[in-house]
């Protein structure tokens, strides 16, 4: 089931109404969990096993752990829920991938296989739920968390449908103990909810899938040269169309749990306003860039046993991160640019200490600061632009299905190669160029900001035509059934 479906709507109104119903807090998580896995069963009913096998076998080794004092044991527990929880991924994602390259290898060495296709389904937000679940038995194996006596809390954790598919990944003290106590959104939380729904559903529908996809899916798809400026418009509708994607997603998650009155992390920040690739993890799928830099890259050593070993995690992180993403070397070659990208910027900041006005992630970064001089100001936006533009490079990889498309297009795109045909219509280039003008104008300004502050003190009547303009828009964009893309991951 997807946000932006009829069948959602109906279903949002069947939740709510049982939420706010006159029952006993346990029988409104028993319907928030039946509501769960009815949410995920509308895509394939049988990988409701793998929910179930996950949340079974982490609930009862994390009790175990809690109760064991023998390291040795305790290990073994924690050992138990990696391999179920890996195991099931690397099955499921990487199967076919491993299988391929392992076909692949023995060609090299003259060796002819052909083994029979596996056929496998991948199961929708695997990776998602796998590294949420992942994070409770971590968590109670280092004793930063108890370990959960009630297994209705716990399967609700796992469960949750606003973010089980597509995040944002959340951690066990956030979410679990929000389930203790009866949680119904007040008047404001409610209509905040609504109007984050909203929000999210237009960067979706509205922008994502109608003003930018068409350009992205005709420039990563033409087997041939493009001019430049087509190929230049491809990458850069992707790279809105993959923020609104997700961040869409990650909005209306956050609105349709506040409309239940609970409270989820916010996933991205503003992230083409960066300075530099620290920043940009600082701002960009928040929820996963926290968990590799706590579950990984600090357990691996992180910055504490020198430079070199602090680049080698680094790379290491990120080139894991890329295969998260998907089974393909391309996704590989995506989180290996930004381990490239980081451990440069690193040397970088380690050699030339910069001014704090532009140190990545400082709040003086803000253009709307005091005291910033127009030299400051002017280094600040080259800075953004430059990382802007070297994303923009990550994700011809990201987004290309192979490398033969992904060299095609970065020829092109740096005019390497004798120019092709024109394939995207000049009014499509028109729509590109001024969304992703308005877009990172937008993230520019509103990059040290809150948005519920901002449209809290804005005047009522612009923030109500703001909601009615981008209702009208949905209504009239008339598309309903797109997937969000990181389902696939």
């Amino acid at each position: 089931m997807v946000f932006n479906s009829l069948i959602f709507v109906a279903f949002f109104m069947l939740v709510v109404a049982l939420h706010y119903a006159p029952f006993p807090w346990k029988i409104k998580k028993v319907n928030l969990l039946v509501a769960s896995y009815i949410f995920y069963a509308v895509w394939n009913p049988p990988f409701i096993i793998l929910l179930w096998l996950s949340t079974m076998v982490d609930f009862y080794m994390a009790r175990l752990m809690a109760d064991e004092e023998r390291e040795s044991r305790r290990k073994l527990y924690l050992v138990v829920s990696l391999v179920l929880n890996l195991g099931m991924l690397a099955y499921f994602k990487y199967g076919t991938f491993l299988l391929d390259n392992f076909v692949l290898l023995l060609s090299g060495f003259g060796i002819a296989y052909s083994p029979a296709a596996p056929d496998i389904i991948l199961p929708v937000g695997i990776s998602f739920y796998t590294f949420q679940t992942l994070s409770y038995t971590i968590d109670v194996y280092r004793r930063n968390v108890s370990a959960e006596k009630s297994f209705l809390d716990f399967a609700l954790f796992v469960t949750f449908f606003p973010q089980l598919v597509a995040g944002p990944i959340v951690r066990p003290n956030d979410l679990i103990p929000q389930f203790k106590t009866p949680h119904l959104a007040t008047r404001d939380q409610f209509v905040w909810g609504l109007g984050l729904m909203t929000l999210g559903l237009f960067m979706k529908v509205v922008v994502a899938d109608n003003l930018l996809a068409p350009s992205a899916d005709i420039v990563f798809s033409v087997p041939m040269p493009l001019k430049p400026l087509d190929a230049w418009t491809g990458v850069l509708a992707f790279s809105g169309q993959i923020f609104c994607d997700f961040a869409g997603y990650s909005t209306c998650a956050i609105g349709t749990a506040l409309c239940l009155g609970f409270g989820i992390m916010e996933n991205f920040r503003y992230p083409y306003a960066a300075i530099g690739f620290s920043d940009f993890w600082r701002r960009w799928h928040i929820s996963f860039s926290t968990w590799l830099r706590d579950y990984l890259y600090i357990p691996l050593g992180g910055n504490r046993q020198g430079p070199v070993r602090t680049y080698a995690n680094l790379m290491f992180t990120m080139l894991l991160g890329g295969l998260w993403h998907g089974a393909s070397w391309t996704f590989v070659v995506w989180g290996g640019l930004h381990g490239t990208y980081l451990v440069l910027e690193r040397l970088f900041m380690g050699r030339r200490r910069l001014s704090p006005a532009i140190q990545p992630g400082a709040i003086a970064q803000s253009v709307l600061i005091p005291g910033i001089n127009n030299s400051t100001r002017i280094r600040m936006i080259f800075g953004v632009l430059l990382t802007f533009f070297l994303v923009n490079i990550t994700w011809v990889f990201f987004r290309s299905p192979d490398f033969a498309t992904a060299g095609r297009l970065l020829a092109a795109m740096f005019g390497l190669i004798p120019f092709g045909a024109a394939m995207v219509p000049n009014h499509d280039m028109v729509k590109v160029f001024v969304v992703m003008a308005s877009l990172l104008m937008i993230h520019w300004m509103m990059r040290e900001k809150d948005l519920v502050k901002v449209l809290s003190t804005a005047p009522r009547w612009s923030v109500v035509l703001l909601w009615t303009a981008m209702l009208v828009s949905l209504i009239l964009s008339q598309q309903t059934g797109d997937s969000f893309i990181y389902f696939q991951f």
